[in-house]
């Protein structure tokens, strides 16, 4: 990845700081986002390191009679807590200019992945409500799963389908397959709906439980 980096910031020595910012940040993104389930820390923090090294000698090279502090001025400019952060402008979708920085491998949030238990059957009830939670969690780390989150949470107004109490942050919740999968049912969102974890837990080992969860007096609107 260091040498792709290096090779297009070498390929645009006369390029300007936003267009070169353009073209580096997908590399670098990318990048940290496939390896960000390690524990890859430290190697982020390396990257991004390399990565100001091979910028500021771009600088330098492009200013060659100009002082440390003049090209500092120019390129890197101080964001939030940060003091030297590649910089640029470029032309926004009307025209007008934009400023855009450099992305850096290190602000991406480590996300661990949690191995799965090898036991695990999809096709037995007993493991329903543990595949239902994996799946909560990997809706919740992509965006797409975050928009189907937020279309169950609407078209159920913000309540639980089970108590009719409000789902908050704090309260949690978990995406509940109204038929189990372990019984045929489907990833749509016709077949789920949102509990609280509680309630979750509740319809799942209630005695005589079926496979839908108790039915609400709440009238839900349509979404």
């Amino acid at each position: 990845m260091l040498r792709k980096v290096r090779a297009v910031i070498k390929d645009n020595k006369s390029a300007a700081a936003g267009s070169l910012i353009c073209q580096v940040n997908p590399i670098i993104r990318g990048w940290a986002m496939y390896h960000r389930y390690a524990v890859s820390a430290k190697v982020f923090q390396s990257v991004d390191h390399a990565i100001f090294q091979a910028l500021w000698r771009w600088a330098k090279r492009r200013h060659p009679n100009k002082g440390v502090q003049w090209v500092k001025a120019r390129y890197f400019h101080p964001i939030g807590a940060r003091n030297w952060v590649f910089s640029g402008k470029v032309r926004g979708p009307k025209g007008q200019l934009e400023a855009v920085h450099l992305f850096t491998a290190h602000s991406l949030p480590i996300t661990r992945h949690t191995k799965i238990n090898g036991e695990a059957n999809p096709y037995d009830p007993q493991w329903e409500l543990y595949l239902e939670k994996r799946l909560a969690l990997k809706m919740a780390a992509s965006f797409k799963g975050r928009r189907a989150l937020l279309h169950l949470w609407r078209r159920q107004e913000g309540h639980c389908a089970h108590c009719g109490e409000a789902i908050t942050p704090i309260t949690g919740w978990h995406s509940h397959h109204k038929v189990w999968r372990s019984h045929g049912g489907s990833d749509t969102a016709d077949n789920r709906v949102l509990l609280h974890p509680t309630c979750h837990y509740q319809v799942h080992h209630a005695p005589g439980s079926m496979c839908r969860p108790r039915p609400v007096i709440r009238a839900f609107g349509e979404a």
